[in-house]
């Protein structure tokens, strides 16, 4: 029993029930998904409590105060895919769930490369050898056969529909995104020390691999639809992106890659290369110099963003006009509609982030309280739109992202003029979980409301879905810090500070929120479906969620919070 109870802490705990009720709604068709998600818990399970129990992990600097969280970020985004297929199995016939049947397999591939990396490096680290003893050989055997029998799964999955010659190309497909994830999450990790657990480093490069992916295969798909993209992506799964979705992803992916072309540039125009590869690459200097490399900094970004980037989405789409343009035209389209919206939003955030920086600097308030009037701010910028103007909030949320990217980076390189000032600005909100590398609560509460949305374009017969990101951070997470902190007393556990009153508090404020949320929707044309004991069983696990992990709850809840709520 004490074994038990040191197994199953609070996070884990919740974690099994979400995967439990996951796999309990997991229709025949998808058995072998839902087969291969246990596994992929079960060996996210085990790698996170042996790690808990050696010293390994110190060497991948991770964020401190935070626990590894390698079985949250292992399940998360496989578990993600997986509800969105249950749902979109609901539907009559649905076109996109043989790409989404791919897409699932390669996030999940991405996870389950980065866990066997991990128990590989682990283990010679353990071991304090590279010689293979004959206990060694036994584990390794075992780690073996799992990995075999969990490939064995995917190509099943994968062969279920799909012709012999195209199930091969799409493992290699699948197993690239592995190899990507490995590669990929060791450099976040060592470019951005202390920055993030290995559970959140795992989202992130999990999240990124299969985004750049899918702009890959969308690329693939124009480029020869005869041979290697005509068995990647089967006719009648052709992958089907409006206009806002090819921008937002185009936008996106270029901002993440221009780091990488900006040094390359540096290095190719012959200025110094001493920073390049450290924390301190500074440009923030009013020197000739340094206003000669800011020019090129921002000659080089309005480059990509205005020339190189509008070429991929219109070879991918047939815009016929620039895409800059076409967002121009899409605003104007509605203009007594979408220009007030705009102007409110520009209202509330100026008066919300003055208001708030002014109190940051002169008030005694807990910082962390502070925070949370931000995710009130969200709730007032993105319900009304969100109801009102769904395709205009995809557009909006993508342009937020991309600002809050370039302001990062030019903060982290200190580009001149703005890089000093956005790094003060922004300290007056960053609490432990933020470093002076990386600021990263203000993406994470953008990316907690912003992917609930994106992810319910299509069928959707959950309205609530949508609406995960708002509700669980904007009203649950925000109500359970407010009245844990002044009224809470009973804590979970002896070293955390998360309140039992706190967390009754948010999750009885989100079931108010949606008994109010229902009858609105339901009186803009929306079909109600949500069945109100799935509802409460959602509500309760992402609470239980927030009080219990100590990983970044911001990027963790919505996304469990939406699985739940498809279901």
């Amino acid at each position: 029993m004490e074994l038990v109870s040191v197994m199953l802490n609070g996070e884990r705990t919740v974690v099994i029930l979400f995967i439990a009720r996951l796999l309990y709604s997991v229709p025949l068709f998808l058995l072998y998904e839902g087969f291969a998600l246990s596994l992929l818990a079960l060996a996210g399970f085990y790698l996170e409590i042996f790690t808990e129990n050696s010293t390994s992990l110190i060497q991948f600097k991770t964020r401190p105060g935070a626990s590894s969280g390698i079985l949250l970020g292992t399940v998360t985004l496989p578990a993600v895919m997986l509800s969105r297929l249950i749902q979109l199995s609901r539907a009559v016939q649905h076109s996109e769930i043989g790409y989404l049947i791919l897409q699932y397999w390669a996030v999940s591939a991405s996870c389950f490369g980065v866990l066997v990396f991990l128990r590989f490096t682990l283990r010679q680290l353990a071991d304090g050898t590279k010689s293979l003893s004959i206990p060694n050989v036994r584990n390794a055997a075992i780690g073996l056969s799992y990995v075999i029998f969990y490939a064995a799964i995917c190509f099943f999955s994968l062969a279920t529909n799909t012709p012999g010659l195209h199930v091969a190309l799409k493992l290699l497909w699948v197993f690239c995104h592995g190899m990507a994830a490995v590669k990929l999450i060791l450099h976040i990790i060592h470019t951005f020390p202390s920055c993030a657990s290995i559970g959140e480093a795992l989202l992130v490069t999990a999240g990124l691999v299969l985004y750049v992916g899918d702009m890959l295969a969308c690329t693939l798909v124009k480029i020869d639809v005869t041979l290697f993209s005509s068995k990647l992506v089967s006719p009648q799964y052709e992958m089907k992106k409006n206009e806002i979705s090819t921008i937002i992803q185009g936008i996106l992916v270029g901002l993440l890659i221009f780091p990488i072309l900006y040094k390359f540039i540096v290095r190719t125009c012959g200025y110094s290369t001493k920073y390049l590869n450290g924390e301190k690459f500074v440009t923030d200097e009013k020197t000739p110099r340094g206003v000669r490399r800011s020019l090129l900094f921002y000659g080089s970004l309005a480059v990509i963003l205005v020339l190189v980037v509008p070429v991929w989405m219109r070879f991918v789409h047939e815009f016929h006009m620039h895409p800059l343009i076409w967002v121009f035209n899409f605003v104007f389209s509605e203009p007594l509609r979408r220009l007030p919206l705009c102007i409110y939003w520009i209202g509330v955030t100026c008066a919300s982030v003055l208001r708030f920086y002014n109190i940051s600097k002169h008030s005694k308030i807990e910082r962390i309280l502070l925070r949370k009037y931000y995710h009130l701010v969200a709730v007032l910028m993105f319900s009304p739109a969100l109801i009102l103007q769904p395709k205009f909030l995809d557009l909006a949320f993508g342009a937020a992202l991309a600002a809050f990217l370039v302001l990062e980076i030019i903060r982290v390189w200190k580009i001149w003029p703005l890089g000093k000032h956005i790094h003060y600005f922004m300290n007056a909100f960053t609490d432990h979980r933020d470093s002076d590398l990386l600021i990263v609560s203000h993406f994470s509460l953008l990316m907690g409301c912003a992917l609930p949305k994106w992810m319910s374009s299509g069928f959707n017969d959950r309205p609530l879905a949508p609406f995960a990101g708002i509700l669980s951070l904007g009203i649950g997470d925000t109500m359970a810090s407010m009245v844990g902190h002044k009224y809470g007393v009973l804590r979970w556990s002896k070293t955390g500070k998360k309140t039992i009153e706190g967390t009754a508090a948010g999750i009885t404020s989100v079931l108010v929120a949606c008994s109010v949320l229902l009858p609105l929707l339901a009186s803009t044309g929306y079909v109600i479906s949500q069945h109100w004991l799935s509802l409460l069983f959602a509500i309760t696990v992402s609470g239980l969620l927030e009080a219990y992990t100590a990983q970044l709850d911001n990027a963790f809840i919505p996304l469990v919070f939406y699985s739940l709520l498809c279901l």
